[in-house]
């Protein structure tokens, strides 16, 4: 795979149109080196459609087709460190994410834990995504075309939570699937008027911290 131009990618697709992406996300407060060493080396061009390729490496999201977008890289960094920092960098952590989409969220993050449970509702996604990930050697995801609100009960409880869509309040299903410690990171709210939250499970209660405001398609119950 290292030597695949596919992979590497030519002009605006580069290495050098990749550091460029980093720099700004580090300038925006992304800190982690882990999350921006997997900005630089997933290749984003191969997450989107061809004639989106020279646009993969912008700091914006893109239309993937079925009215769904691949999100803007510095949201996906945010969630992913913040969600890695609430995990304490446990390597090991079983991670459930909602929302799959073209699976350039889960390619950031399928390294940096034990595994990825991810549920996706569009049938076509999820089976271009299973294909695309395993093409770049990916192999702790398992994948599962549902109800994202439902979650996956049958591999609770969870480390971590990561949603990729809008919800107008906290999915209690989800919540009842975070282990004890464990963290949610979703966006909540109306268009428009959504924040960004991160909601960690404690003995009694759970606290609620927001993270800031975003734009993100609606989390749509159902299949």
């Amino acid at each position: 795979m290292k030597g695949n131009p596919a992979i590497q990618g030519i002009g605006m697709t580069s290495a050098r149109t990749r550091d460029r992406l980093v720099s700004r996300l580090r300038e925006q407060g992304i800190e982690s080196r882990d999350v921006l060493e997997r900005i630089r080396t997933v290749p984003r061009h191969l997450f989107v459609d061809e004639a989106l390729a020279s646009r993969a490496y912008e700091d914006t999201a893109l239309p993937i087709g079925m009215g769904q977008t691949i999100s803007q890289p510095f949201i996906v960094a945010r969630m992913t460190e913040a969600l890695m920092n609430a995990l304490d960098q446990k390597e090991d952590a079983r991670v459930l994410e909602i929302g799959t989409g073209c699976g350039y969220q889960t390619a950031v993050l399928s390294p940096l834990v034990g595994r990825i449970f991810t549920v996706e509702r569009i049938p076509e996604l999820l089976a271009r995504t299973r294909q695309r990930l395993r093409s770049l050697d990916i192999y702790n995801v398992q994948f599962r075309r549902g109800d994202g609100w439902e979650g996956w009960r049958k591999y609770a409880p969870y480390d971590g939570i990561i949603v990729a869509a809008a919800a107008p309040e906290l999915p209690e299903q989800l919540l009842e699937q975070l282990a004890p410690g464990g963290t949610l990171i979703i966006p909540i709210g109306p268009p428009g008027r959504q924040e960004l939250a991160q909601v960690t499970r404690r003995d009694d209660h759970y606290e609620h911290v927001s993270l800031g405001a975003v734009s993100f398609v609606p989390l749509v119950a159902g299949r």
